[in-house]
């Protein structure tokens, strides 16, 4: 920034003008301000007023680049737009859900061939084959990814997916179904599907491979959780190794909709030290209460150990799934925090911009 101002000199009253080398006007270090006024000083005597202008280069202090606490090096985003989709297709489509569970819920793997390359957390969209009403291509869903950067087949060529099949009836009293998740639901291997993305930024995993992070989820919600752990316990990395404390809550209706409980119980069982599960069914279990159990309702169990962690530096919290669930954990928290005379929602917004409080709920 340049500031200009003028001073006044009183010069000797001869036709040669001129200043010793002794004489400093300005410092030669470079000023470090922020403002300078412009200031007009008449010194009179015998001599003669001469107004020098001067120019002076300031520097407002150095900002401060905010250093990300979430791996956020290398993230590729919008490589593959609506126009240009990725073309790849469908390797393994399976209902994951029991045949009594309230609606299906299908894992599915796509090839990439390494083209879609994307971080744990991100998302990718999905265009569904076929038109609108209008005769318009149909619009791109986006889906969080359900698996890590290496794929579940750990070639970096594959991305999977966790979807619901969407299936409602609406107030005139027809069935409607959803275009892109029947759509994917239905997917033979073999089949085209077309690939927009890698998205977000959001829910990037920590950097800190000691971190504790906590993951609170319903139902489809447990995708990119499902990436975090895999990649914490499932595989080996020369420059990432977990030896924090990951704790993830799922909530589900019915124990037949309980997502990948098999994968999670295998990682408990390896770093029993290093993760904690917790599940919420909330048709089949209630808490002391006799309240339904849902997950605001089981984190409500373990609500003080859970405030103590969040006052930690090194603590990230995680949310994916239906959007009700953060006002149920909102409401635990205000208690919490009030009880040391903390503000619930300043605290939150804090954790927000620090990176530790991350939410994508629909």
């Amino acid at each position: 920034m340049a500031t200009a101002f003028t001073a006044a000199v009183s010069l000797p009253s001869s036709k040669t003008t001129s200043i010793s080398s002794g004489t400093s006007i300005l410092s030669t270090d470079r000023l470090s301000f922020a403002k300078v006024p412009l200031t007009y000083r008449n010194v009179s005597s015998r001599s003669k007023v001469a107004l020098i202008r001067a120019q002076v280069t300031t520097e407002a202090p150095a900002k401060v680049e905010k250093v990300s606490k979430k791996v956020d090096e290398g993230v590729i985003t919008n490589k593959f737009k609506p126009k240009e989709p990725y073309v790849g297709k469908c390797l393994l489509n399976t209902k994951i859900t029991g045949d009594d569970a309230p609606g299906e819920t299908w894992h599915m793997v796509f090839s990439t061939e390494g083209e879609v390359p994307y971080k744990e957390g991100q998302s990718i969209g999905i265009i569904a084959d076929g038109e609108d009403k209008n005769g318009k291509p149909h619009k791109l869903r986006l889906y969080s990814i359900a698996s890590s950067a290496l794929g579940d087949f750990g070639d970096s060529k594959t991305v999977s997916l966790c979807v619901k099949r969407l299936v409602y009836t609406n107030d005139q009293g027809e069935v409607v179904k959803g275009v892109c998740s029947n759509f994917l639901c239905d997917l033979k291997p073999g089949a085209d599907v077309k690939i927009t993305g890698p998205v977000g930024k959001e829910m990037l995993m920590p950097k800190d491979p000691n971190a504790t992070v906590v993951m609170l989820a319903t139902g489809t919600g447990i995708a990119p959780f499902r990436s975090f752990l895999w990649k914490m316990f499932f595989e080996k990395h020369d420059d990432y190794q977990f030896n924090g404390l990951a704790w993830l809550f799922l909530g589900v209706p019915t124990s037949s909709s309980l997502l990948y409980k098999e994968e999670f119980e295998k990682m408990q069982e390896k770093k029993p030290e290093n993760f904690r599960l917790d599940f919420a069914v909330s048709r089949e279990q209630t808490n002391a209460k006799g309240e339904k159990m849902y997950i605001q309702t089981r984190m409500a169990e373990y609500a003080e150990e859970l405030w103590e962690l969040l006052k930690k530096d090194n603590t990230f919290i995680y949310m994916c799934g239906l959007r009700g669930m953060e006002q149920g954990i909102d409401d635990i928290m205000v208690t919490l925090a009030a009880k040391e005379g903390i503000d619930w929602t300043e605290y939150k917004r804090s954790l927000k911009k620090a990176g530790q409080w991350n939410v994508e709920v629909y």
